[in-house]
């Protein structure tokens, strides 16, 4: 199989690509990626001699290039996206640009190349926000409350009209928060561990009583393979970690990895519009496809917090280049 991967070089689609090229010996991938400011090509400097991989660089919204590297390609795994929320609240149109309007691009290619498989990547902030009670399902109506959250939204919505109205083969899967090695620092768990190495202090928003459901990314890749090889076309399906924890939780979780005691908390005004919880039912695809997360969330910290130890050559550039 040859597959086009968009946003290969970003967090997830990084670990996709290790994942694929290492499970399946045949196959072939090309990344196209923009290589904005949370791309990186030095993420897969592993595999950038394995005449398996080809990089591609450009914009997912450049119909020309897009249909160039469409033509060829059996399947499209779709991770390309702004996706950090407080960006999209200080300027919402590279969301609006990359998200929806990239999105469609790679659907009228998909279509007009032959009806590629088209498997799109999505997050659970589409749906909203939960109370203390209850998951997010397949069928959990959308209701986003970010300009990122409405974006992607947007994106899962033109997927399902391809699907409903072309008959382009494809699926969405719904993660929750994902963590581990190659994470852009402005995420909460790479920025609190890269500060906590340069013992600066950890900002958390208003008491950090804000809920998530926490996966590990090589979980993550394991379930968009099986959905990709074996999931129903036009089906949703949720990926969760099974791992609710308050930002609190986690915060003091790492600073006792640290050794360091909560002096070093600095608690911060909240994010406007700041879901307060987020929960995944991964019932559906344990059912179908025999699915479930396999990574202990402590244990995976550890191992994170190890990898950015060992990988502050990588990292450090990254904060530079943001201040």
């Amino acid at each position: 199989m040859k597959l086009l991967i968009t946003g290969g070089c970003g967090f997830i689609g990084t670990n996709f690509i290790l994942h694929i090229l290492a499970k399946y010996k045949d196959y072939e991938i090309i990344n196209l990626d923009k290589l904005t400011y949370a791309g990186n090509k030095e993420n897969l400097k592993s595999v950038e001699n394995d005449s398996r991989y080809t990089f591609v660089e450009g914009d997912i919204c450049d119909r020309t290039l897009v249909d160039s590297v469409m033509k060829d390609v059996d399947a499209v795994v779709h991770f390309a996206a702004e996706s950090h929320v407080d960006r999209s609240i200080e300027n919402s149109k590279e969301f609006i640009m990359t998200n929806i309007v990239g999105t469609h691009t790679l659907l009228d290619s998909a279509l007009a190349n032959g009806k590629k498989r088209f498997h799109h990547i999505s997050t659970d902030e589409v749906f909203g926000e939960l109370g203390a009670e209850g998951k997010f399902t397949e069928n959990t109506p959308y209701d986003p409350r970010s300009p990122y959250s409405a974006s992607k939204a947007s994106s899962d919505h033109l997927v399902r009209a391809y699907f409903h109205t072309h008959g382009l083969p494809i699926t969405i899967s719904n993660c929750s928060n994902n963590y581990g090695p190659y994470q852009f620092p402005e995420k909460l768990i790479p920025l609190f561990i890269t500060n906590l190495i340069e013992g600066k202090k950890v900002g958390v928003y208003g008491k950090g009583e804000n809920i998530r459901d926490w996966i590990h990314v090589d979980d993550h890749s394991e379930g968009v393979d099986l959905i990709l090889h074996n999931g129903v076309v036009g089906e949703t399906y949720c990926l969760g970690g099974d791992e609710e924890l308050t930002n609190i939780t986690i915060t003091k979780m790492l600073l006792a990895e640290f050794g360091v005691g909560e002096e070093k908390i600095e608690y911060v005004e909240d994010r406007k519009g700041h879901d307060f919880r987020y929960a995944i039912d991964f019932s559906k695809i344990t059912k179908e496809l025999g699915w479930k997360p396999q990574r202990d969330f402590e244990q995976g910290l550890k191992e994170t917090i190890k990898w950015y130890k060992e990988n502050e050559k990588w990292w450090k550039p990254l904060k530079e280049a943001k201040k």
